[in-house]
């Protein structure tokens, strides 16, 4: 080969041929990130909808299976009052069940509301006092900060609240015009526990009781079952409920 042939070889490439090439390159990168946007958008959108009737189908499964529970209960409640109808001195026990069940009833309620995994302490309060305040002349201070509990802790603090309410309605403070209740709860960051009081004022004179009843028994153990520690407290000038318990237990997924 020629030493004139191989300069015409080496000849560098004119600036208008090579920017033309760099546009093929940059129109066919452009072309497929196109394609792949496309394809991600439509797998997106599958995605979403997919996602969507998945959402449908669980809240349509939770609605049923809350249906189902609360005609479970008023079944129950129905064998109860017709099984007890006709025994003498059974009233108050027949009343009681069908408060119990009624708070279930308005657990289920909540938890129907928050997906059936959780529910603020706040409303399972007030949902759970609700039937026994007065909307006219309150008789209920409830205060407390935020709390989301899990479905557990949901029906033991509801069902412990309807009990203390059904009790002081008969005997307590709100047994007379001028008596009242405090609600109230504190979160302990660094000891990692809630804790909740139940004061009662402005009453009839409490006095202990000589034996303990059912209901007292009832919220004892509601209150072991969140690991928590119960203290029932007679003074004349009225009775105090008092639960101390880990955070954690009222938190975590169940």
């Amino acid at each position: 080969m020629s030493e004139v042939d191989f300069r015409q070889e080496q000849r560098p490439t004119p600036p208008q041929d090579f920017l033309a090439a760099e546009n093929v390159g940059l129109r066919l990168l452009l072309a497929q990130a196109e394609i792949n946007a496309r394809g991600l958008l439509a797998q997106a959108g599958i995605d979403a909808r997919e996602r969507e009737a998945s959402e449908k189908l669980q809240k349509l499964i939770l609605e049923e299976l809350h249906h189902r529970i609360k005609n479970t209960l008023a079944t129950v409640s129905a064998i109860v009052s017709q099984s007890l109808r006709h025994v003498l001195g059974a009233e108050p026990a027949q009343h009681a069940i069908e408060g119990r069940l009624l708070a279930l009833g308005r657990a289920h309620d909540l938890l129907l509301q928050g997906g059936w995994s959780s529910a603020d302490l706040g409303k399972i309060v007030r949902g759970a006092t609700e039937a026994f305040d007065d909307p006219d002349a309150p008789k209920f201070t409830i205060a407390g900060p935020d709390l989301r509990m899990n479905s557990g802790a949901v029906v033991a603090i509801a069902m412990t609240l309807n009990e203390l309410s059904t009790n002081t309605t008969k005997f307590g403070a709100l047994s007379v015009p001028t008596g009242s209740v405090d609600i109230a709860w504190t979160l302990d960051p660094e000891a990692q526990r809630l804790r909740l009081t139940w004061t009662e004022k402005n009453g009839p004179t409490v006095h202990a009781p000589e034996k303990r009843s059912f209901g007292t028994r009832l919220i004892e153990t509601l209150g072991r079952q969140l690991k928590g520690e119960v203290r029932l407290s007679y003074l004349p000038a009225g009775f105090i409920y008092a639960f101390d318990v880990p955070l954690a237990a009222l938190t975590s997924a169940t």
